[in-house]
């Protein structure tokens, strides 16, 4: 039998194979070696006895460091105590490169040891757990819209403007001028869905947020659909079907992983449109209630969303934000326009917004006052306010922030475990 993965062996119980991986861990007792080896889709424990093996391999087991690659062949066979449910009687070893004396050991270590060691930190169970995971989050956002018929559309990560506030911007010298590393692709977007009816971008945006908190990344991945002719309510809807795909998929595929990492999974169950919705008047009520010192008018802070996302058993929509809080493009509700058509999505259990959305302004009159109030210029955002010359629509969109919703669907304490190398305000390193 040719090479095999660990997560294919119930195919092949008594079946002689060849796994190709690395040595996870290993103990002996005098005349049985017990290998732990993984190979990226699991890990599989071997079990060698000396008698059935030659010496010479004997011995090359007894001297494996943990994460020396190696390749071993075994038959298959069925072990309801083994993870996964199987394991190896290994009758064979051929070593690939011992390992070095390994950094990362059983034992405890800091996390800034850890994140100085991430590019082999990312091979323990936990670490290993959260990358499918995010994977299959991936998946499951683009098989969500591409099933529903949208077209992805690649936005540009290097832009002459910003779209959510000059101060959060990374700077670079784009030949004789200035550019910007992308905070968002939604405006591109908005040209996208006016070609395409029905469009998303997939795609890393950057803000230079001087913020150390643990939902806060410089470079993170977001989705931002757009749609031609839907409103603020059909932009709900959408929102509240992703995630509830997206939640529910992560369940029937991951639930080995959602175990590696002690996931409470009642509390994604629950986790199934529609879900509430509250105004921005009927939260700040409600904050007011629990005793926070806000008056209408503010913004919420993460603390804010907590205790609102807390009355709920899933995520909860706030809609209809002040114009004050909110960004320029943001269309104003007709029968009150000191608020604006939009929404954002909190997540359930202290994990904050994960996706902010609205209706756009479709009017050039009302664009062009938004942008001088908020002092953006006209030549930067000349081709922004054509959309509103050739064929204006009412449409809507939203962007989902990837790492935010690994954070909450893995149940992680920090969001700098959700994505492979994190960027955080003091960390570029690896």
């Amino acid at each position: 039998m040719g090479q095999v993965y660990i997560e294919e062996l119930s195919q092949h119980e008594g079946q002689e194979v060849t796994i190709k991986g690395w040595v996870y861990n290993r103990r002996s007792s005098g005349k049985i070696h017990f290998i732990l080896v993984r190979d990226g889709t699991g890990i599989v424990q071997g079990v060698m006895v000396k008698k059935e093996v030659s010496p010479e391999i004997f011995q090359l087991a007894k001297e494996l460091t943990q994460e020396s690659s190696i390749i071993v062949k075994g038959i298959v066979r069925s072990d309801e105590r083994a993870p996964g449910g199987y394991e190896l009687t290994l009758t064979h070893l051929e070593l690939v490169q011992m390992a070095e004396e390994y950094p990362i050991t059983p034992k405890e270590h800091g996390i800034e040891f850890l994140m100085d060691h991430r590019h082999l930190w990312l091979r323990s169970r936990r670490q290993h757990a959260i990358l499918r995971i995010r994977s299959e989050i991936i998946k499951s956002i683009r098989d969500f819209f591409d099933d529903r018929g949208f077209v992805m559309v690649d936005a540009p990560l290097l832009t002459p403007a910003a779209c959510e506030g000059t101060t959060t911007l990374f700077e670079t010298d784009y030949f004789d001028e200035k550019a910007f590393l992308a905070q968002s692709g939604q405006l591109y977007m908005e040209a996208a869905a006016m070609a395409c009816g029905k469009v998303y971008c997939f795609g890393p945006t950057f803000r230079a947020e001087k913020s150390k908190t643990r939902r806060h990344l410089m470079e993170f991945w977001m989705v931002e659909p757009e749609v031609a002719y839907a409103d603020h309510e059909d932009n709900m809807r959408l929102q509240e079907d992703l995630v509830g795909y997206v939640v529910q998929r992560v369940l029937e595929k991951h639930r080995p992983e959602l175990d590696v990492l002690e996931r409470d999974i009642s509390r994604l169950e629950t986790v199934v449109p529609p879900f509430p919705r509250i105004t921005y008047d009927e939260a700040i009520q409600r904050l007011q209630k629990a005793g926070v010192d806000i008056k209408w008018g503010a913004d919420f802070g993460g603390g804010d969303e907590t205790i609102l996302a807390e009355q709920f058993d899933r995520p909860v929509f706030v809609e209809k934000y002040p114009v004050q809080v909110k960004a320029f493009y943001m269309k104003p509700d007709p029968e009150r326009p000191e608020v604006v058509l939009c929404d954002d999505l909190l997540a359930p259990e202290g994990y904050g917004e994960i996706i902010g959305g609205s209706q756009r302004i479709d009017d050039l009159g009302l664009l062009k006052q938004r942008m001088q109030e908020h002092d953006l210029p006209d030549e930067v955002y000349a081709w922004y306010m054509d959309l509103r010359r050739y064929g204006s629509v009412p449409h809507s969109g939203f962007g989902l922030g990837l790492e935010r919703t690994v954070a909450w669907i893995c149940g992680l304490p920090h969001i700098r475990e959700t994505i492979p190398f994190p960027r955080l305000i003091n960390r570029l390193y690896p």
